[in-house]
Order: C-alpha cells, then structure tokens, then sequence
C-alpha cells in the first residue's frame, strides 16, 4: 500500500465517523517556542489548553512534522530521519478511551478489501501505562487481546505531557510484532527493534504541576474536560505495509534514492559508506522540498539555517557518491512528483521550490570550491604540526567566508582523522556577533549607560509623540546628558543628548530615519539636532550640539523639525508601501518585506525572493506605482487591536514587535500595513516614483533602490541629458543607441581578443628556453622562476604546462614559475608522472610556496595554484621551491 494510499485511507476511516478532516499546518510554527512544527498535536495546542474554542468536538488530520536535534546522526542508522508525517485522531470532550481505542483497533485490522489497513490481530501487542488499569480493561474485555499481549510501562515510556504545567494524562501504545528476524521474542517491554509501535494512544485526564524531566512532576487533579490525541507514524505503517525493512526502503524515499543511484552509479546496498550517504540524501532531499514549499528559505539562522544545513548535507554526500554536478533539481523533481500526491501544493509551487533549491545548492558548490581548498591546507598544516585539533579561526573562517556550517566541518575533519576546537569557533562567532550588536548600540545610545535613560524613564516618564499631528510644538527638558553622563546642565558647543516630555521629532524605526531641526529654549539657547533613537522603549533622545546658551534641565523649549526633510522622507516611506504591495502582486507573498530604508527622497526596499526579478517585471512594477499615484488615493492611519489588523489583512512590517494596540496605515484600496512611521495624505504628494534596479544582497533576499518626488524626477532629466550626448556621439538616435552601443562593444571586445592572443604568444614563445635551461637536481629536471609581472593566471598555468610537456622522455620534471599580478604575487607548478613517482607532488610545493607569499594554495597532484600577499617575497619562495625538490629527491 503506498503512502498516499495510507493518508487517504486514515482521513476517509476518520471523517466517516464524525471527525473533522484538518489539513496538514505549515511546517513553520505558529508557536513562538518552537522553529518548526515536531508534533502532529502542535497545531491543536490552544484547544488542548484551553486558550481557544475547538472547531469541532472531534478532528482527523495527517499532520507534516520535521525533527532536526540529532540530524548528524541521520544516514548512520535506519531509524533516523528529520521529516515525518504523524496521522492524528482528536476528540475534545467527546470520546474517551474506549472510544480511541476501538477506533484504533477497528482501522488497524479491518481487513484492506473493506478500507482497513489489514494487520493480523495476533501480531499487534499493547502496552498501558503501569497503574491504568481501565485502559487494559478495555483491550482485554472489550477488544479481546490476550493479556500475555499486553504489558505495563512506566512514566518514562506510557505517560504524556507537554514538559510544562497543564494536560498530561496515560498513554497505551500498539506495536507491531515484525517477526523473529528481527530479534528476540518477549513484547516491546523487551525489544522495540522487533516489536516496532505504531500508534500512539494519550488519554488527557490529569493537570499536571511543574517539574523537571518526563517522570519527576505533581498530579494535581482531574481535568474538568477529557481529551484524546492520538498519533500514528505514517513512515513506519508503511514499511510494515510495503514489507520493506526500514523506512528508507519505503516508496517516497525509495525513490530519491533510486535517482541518486541514476546519477551516481552507486547502489542501495553496495557498501556501508555509501549506504550512509544514500539515506542522508533521501531523507534530506525530502525534507529540504517540504520546507521549502512551506516558504522556509535558506539562511544562517533559524529554521532557514536549519534547511540550509541539511541541503548541503545531502549535496556533499552526493559528491561523496562521485557526482560532479547539480543534482538537486533532479532530486527535488523526484520528491515533489511522489509527495505531490499527499500534498498538491508541492505540484503547483514546483518552480518557486527548484529555484530556491538550485539557488542554494549553486551557492555551496561555489563555496566547496574554495572552502575546500582552505580545509585542506588547514587539515595538512595541522597534521604537520602533529595536531590532532583544526583551530577554531579556521573553522570560523570557513563558515564567515565560504558558508561552511560548522556542522560540515566537523564532519569532513572527521573524515582526515581530525575533531575541530568547537568552543574556540563559537567563541568567535559570539564575539563577531557582540561587535555587531555593540555598534547597532551605539547608534542609539551613543555608547552612554542605558541605565542613563532609564532612570530619566523612572524619573520623568516616557516621551510624548506629537509629530502626527503637528511639526512643532513646546515641551519641557526632563532628561540631559553630555558626553553619555547625565548632567544638570550644557553649554555652547557641548555634545548633547535632550529628552523632552513630548516631541514632534520622530525617533529612527520601522526602516524610518530620525527627523532633523531644532530645540530652542526659552533662555536663548539653540540645539540642532541631528539624530533622534530610542535607546529604551517610549523615550526619545534627541542627539546634536548647543549652538547658543546653556540648556538646563527644567526649562521649557520649543521643538521644531525640519519639514522639508519630513515631507521627502514620508513620501519614501508611503512609496515603500506602495512598492511592497505592487512586488507582492507580481511575484507572490513570498516577497515579504526584509528589511527597509526610507530616507529624503530615496528608499531602499528587501524583500524575498529566491533570483533576481526580471527586468520586465520590475518596469510592470514600477508602472503599476506611478499609477496608483495618478489616482490620488488618500492615505489613512488608524489605532486598532492587532486582532483587527489580521482580520482586515494588514502586512506587519518586518523586525518590529507589536502589542495588543497597533496603528494601520490603509492607502486607499491598494494598500493596508501595520505602521508607526509618518506618510503623506494622498499619492498624488509622491509625485513621481523611479526604480533604480534591484540587486541580490543574500541568499534569497533581494534589494530595491528607488527616488521619489523631486529627486526622481532630478535623476531622469540627468538620464536624459546622457541619453543626449551618447546621441551625439553615435550620432544616432535615442531608439537607435542600444544597437550603436552593442555593436561598438563587439569591436572593442574582438580586438581585446587579438590583443589576447599576441599576448599569450608572446609568453608561450618563453617556453622553449625555459625547458632546455632546466636545472638538474639528482636527475630532476628543475625549472623554475619568474616570468613578467602582469602574467595572467591562465596566461601563467599555460606557460607552465607547455614548459613541463617539452622536457625530453622519462626524466622526471618539475616546473614552478612566479609571478606578480595586480600587485599579487602568483604560482602555478606542474609535475610529470616520473617526479610523482619520487615523492614530487605539485600539490606539496604549491603550499611550501604559498606559505613564504603570505597566503595559501592547492590543487591535484600533476598541478597546482597558490598565491600569496607579499610580492617582495617571491626570490625566497623560489628559494622554497628549490629546497623542497632537494630535500625529497
């Protein structure tokens, strides 16, 4: 019976008798505990506890689940996998136990003629939970096991909760009974290798108090309401059903690893090793599709690093296979063809996922390539020193330069015989991430003690915003600081930072810059302000300069920002809104904003998307904005529940945080947006809205640029102006200039190949001479030097293969020339098959080499390319090259 055949059969069993069929939940958790969901019953939590009503007195659903706490240890045995799908029957208050269990055993066993899964009943054992002595009742009375089939555990094994105060209650588990094959006989008490369960049976009856761990917690007292949830592992029926050994054998895994067979050339089977890497590419392949098709997308944290982390898993054990090329899409195509067919949605997203998934799997192919290079040489200078421990700053390297997950190199450190200073990498990492979280505080508090701003927070209350609604207004100093230290008072020239009691200077959030102006006092003095954050939340400090006076704190003051800027930059915040809604029109939800910068008259817009949009899509964009504005929509804020604004559809903004409050900005019937930045009234204010082009700035995040208004229209008569004088010069017209362009480049680059070619000849006209200049080292025929700077590397690798290929017969040859490029010096170094026959590898060289340039190098044995920092050393790395060819001959 196939998988799609089981899922149907279990909501078709279920819905005949009264339960609600609830489709599968997206794999991204609408829990903030968790990543992604892990359970089948996480999608019913709130009716379980009480927080929502239940739609209905019973439910069936087939519920996608990923798992990923042990994924280094998926591949290495048959029982590990991250993705999973959990049949799950629920009743709220209606049915008990009696009832979930002849549900349970009536499915199990009705035989597949009649629309049962047709398990012999002999074969099924049960287990309870060791005091309940209703549930075994039940089995033996009512269904009629035979008591030698049912056996009691423990807490640890056969009670629930969900590790917090709340419903817990006894579970009884069904398992089936695989044969004697599979090791000894004596029920799932003693072997759950051969007794394997597949339902999962909990009875929610009990309120349980805190505690640690599965067994150490209070029973407080019964439930008020009985509940019932269920879980059955499709996975595992499957295999029973498909009489395969494992799951991996199962048919939607089967067949991911019957294509990594078609494009490796590796059999299922054939040897442990690469019986690993097959179920790791199976189990990854499928898991990567269904994330994906939920809308995770790869990244270095979160669940897109988790998504990140298992592709290219199963990308470097596909080249462990001895694949040389894209595999994924293939793959992926296998995944969605046979998951397709539980979950529809996976056919209809088919490109977004092969996008986003070749899109990945191009990015780590390009990182394998150098990362690799850098693992090697590490692993090599490691090994020289006698160590057995890859240091932490090449691990770290690895992962900031090349995107290695440090999951992979411990893996492929492993594999040379080498563990990796873990502690020493994350050390790193965490002091990468305090610098970058030590600046962000910086700019907004300018490296003063927020205990500062707290205590003017206590002291005076927060900051009153006026600036909805008026430009200006007076207000009272409650809060000064000069030189981040709190001050009574400040004078003419002084640095200084003003908290007011109401303001109408917006403070930078939400992608909005701060409003500039200035603060005038009733004694005189004046301070421009230049910055405005929020360094704690509800206070706003104002950061500039005194001008004139002295500001103390207690006076009164009257507070003004500069309109002109406010007016530019609120017609780049509205315009960003605009933006958002039309690309989301275009290329679908998934291009959710990421990110936002509206300054005067510009703006820069981040939004997901796994390539780069079209050109022409973006012109349809960019038209459909410009006509939003011709219709003069007004553009309205309003204060709601956040509730409201999901109801009413509004986007949340990305990286800001919303109470139960939260204001709604609506432009017209275009669009609708959680927003605490400052717009204009109508579109028409915008004037005119220009889209630079857009540009990839992540995997999977894409950047607009834009102007609006007046510097729009700046940038397009200076387009204009160009567009004139390329005229003149083509003397052609405006239509006729990507013709006139395309066909003068075409010149220029064909006589940038001539020049090539004479160039390369020129070297290779060396070649002859370097040969028969040769050294001899002990019948090593030796040639090594510099060429002239300048000297491409393909120019320089040519050079030497031509040298190595005119050393006469069997005479073992090594070539090594050096040069200097863009003031970078550089080597390549070539070995015949007679000098690799006496230890002369080219690889080996090239690192000796490198090591003197300052730098690093690799590459095969018969070639090999470094390079290094210090051109000035390049005599001395000769002098290496020389010295090693003596040594080893």
């Amino acid at each position: 019976m196939e998988s799609a055949e089981i899922r149907r059969r279990w909501l078709s069993f279920f819905e005949e008798r009264g339960h609600t069929v609830v489709p599968s939940a997206s794999l991204i958790a609408d829990d903030p505990t968790l990543l992604l969901v892990n359970a089948g019953m996480v999608p019913f939590k709130p009716y379980f506890l009480g927080e929502t009503k239940p739609p209905a007195p019973r439910a069936t659903s087939v519920q996608k689940c990923v798992r990923t706490p042990d994924i280094e240890e998926v591949g290495k045995t048959t029982r590990h996998g991250t993705f999973f799908q959990m049949c799950g029957n629920f009743s709220f208050g209606d049915y008990f136990k009696e009832g979930a269990i002849k549900l349970a055993w009536e499915l199990l066993t009705t035989p597949q003629d009649k629309g049962g899964y047709g398990l012999e009943p002999e074969k099924l054992w049960i287990t309870v939970y060791q005091d309940d002595d209703e549930a075994e009742e039940i089995w033996a009375n009512v269904i009629g096991v035979p008591r030698e089939r049912i056996q009691r555990l423990g807490k640890k094994d056969n009670f629930w909760s969900m590790g917090v105060p709340g419903p817990c209650g006894p579970c009884s588990e069904i398992n089936y009974d695989r044969g004697p094959e599979f090791g000894v006989e004596g029920g799932p008490a003693v072997n759950d290798e051969r007794y394997v369960e597949i339902w999962n049976l909990v009875f929610m009856q009990y309120e349980r108090g805190a505690g640690d761990g599965k067994e150490d917690f209070p029973i407080l007292g019964d439930l008020p309401s009985k509940n019932i949830d269920t879980g059955l592992g499709l996975e595992r029926l499957a295999m029973i059903l498909q009489g395969v050994q494992n799951m991996y054998e199962t048919d939607t895994l089967r067949v991911v690893m019957d294509k990594a067979t078609e494009l490796t050339g590796v059999r299922y089977g054939q040897a442990k090793d690469t019986d690993v890497s097959m179920r790791v590419v199976a189990d990854h392949v499928r898991t990567s599709a269904m994330l994906i098709g939920d809308g995770v997308t790869p990244g270095n944290e979160g669940r897109g690093y988790v998504l990140r982390r298992i592709m290219r898993r199963a990308i470097r054990n596909m080249r462990l296979m001895g694949a040389t090329g894209p595999v994924v899409k293939d793959l992926i195509d296998v995944v969605i063809d046979t998951m397709g067919q539980q979950y529809p949605e996976l056919i209809t997203e088919r490109g977004r996922i092969e996008t986003v998934a070749l899109a990945e799997e191009a990015a780590f192919l390009k990182a394998i390539k150098g990362g690799t290079n850098i693992l090697d040489s590490a692993v090599t200078e490691t090994k020289a020193a006698g160590g057995t421990v890859l240091s932490g700053d090449k691990a770290f390297l690895l992962h900031d330069t090349w995107g290695f997950p440090i999951d992979l190199t411990l893996e492929m450190a492993a594999e040379q015989g080498l563990t990796v200073d873990e502690s020493g990498f994350r050390r790193l990492m965490q002091e990468q991430r305090d610098r970058a979280k030590a600046d962000a505080k910086a700019k907004k508090t300018g490296h003063a003690d927020v205990s500062a701003y707290r205590e003017i927070a206590d002291n005076a209350g927060g900051t009153e915003f006026t600036g909805y609604v008026t430009n200006q207004g007076e207000a009272t100093v409650v809060g000064l600081l000069v030189n981040g230290v709190s001050s009574p008072a400040a004078s003419e020239g002084d640095e200084v930072e003003v908290v007011l009691d109401r303001t109408p200077f917006y403070a930078e959030g939400g992608g909005q810059l701060a409003d500039q102006g200035r603060i005038k006092l009733d004694t005189g003095a004046v301070i421009e302000v230049r910055d405005v954050q929020q360094p704690v939340p509800g206070v706003s400090v104002h950061k500039g300069s005194v001008q004139v006076g002295e500001v103390t704190v207690g006076a009164s003051a009257y507070a003004a920002i500069d309109v002109k800027r406010r007016h530019a930059i609120a017609r780049a915040h509205s315009a960003t809104h605009l933006t958002h809604q039309a690309l989301r029109d275009a290329l679908g939800p998934t291009a959710a904003q990421a990110g936002s910068e509206n300054s005067p008259g510009r703006f820069r817009f981040d939004f997901g998307s796994p390539n780069a949009v079209p050109g022409s899509v973006l012109t349809d964009v960019e038209q459909k904005i410009n006509d939003v504005l011709s219709r003069e929509l007004d553009v309205t804020a309003e204060i709601m529940s956040i509730d409201e604004a999901k109801k009413q559809g509004a986007i949340a903004e990305f990286g800001e945080k919303y109470g139960e409050r939260v204001r709604v900005v609506t432009i017209g019937d275009f669009s609708k947006e959680l927003c605490g930045g400052t717009h204009v009234a109508n579109t028409a204010h915008l004037g005119l809205v220009k889209l630079l082009g857009e540009s990839s700035i992540g995997s999977g995040v894409r950047r607009v640029e834009a102007l609006v208004g007046v510097d729009a229209y700046r940038f397009l008569a200076k387009e204009h102006t160009v567009v004139a004088q390329l005229q003149e010069l083509v003397k052609g017209r405006s239509e006729e200039l990507p013709e006139k362009i395309a066909t003068m480049l075409g010149k220029l680059k064909d006589a940038e190949k001539e020049i090539e070619k004479f160039r390369a000849e020129k070297v290779l006209k060396a070649a002859a001479g370097l040969a028969e200049n040769a050294q001899d080292i002990r019948g090593v025929a030796l040639v090594v030097g510099q060429v002239p700077d300048g000297t491409g590397a393909d120019d320089l690798r040519k050079l030497v293969l031509d040298v190595r290929g005119r050393i006469q017969g069997d005479r073992p040859a090594v070539v090594a020339l050096f040069t200097t490029a863009n003031d970078r010096p550089l080597t390549v170094i070539a070995t015949n098959e007679a000098a690799r026959e006496r230890g002369l590898k080219a690889g080996d060289l090239v690192r000796t080499a490198a090591k003197t340039l300052g730098g690093g190098g690799g590459g095969k044995p018969d070639v090999a390319q470094g390079g290094g920092q210090n051109p000035a050393a390049v005599p001395d790395a000769i002098a290496a090259v020389e010295r090693l060819v003596v040594e080893t001959v």
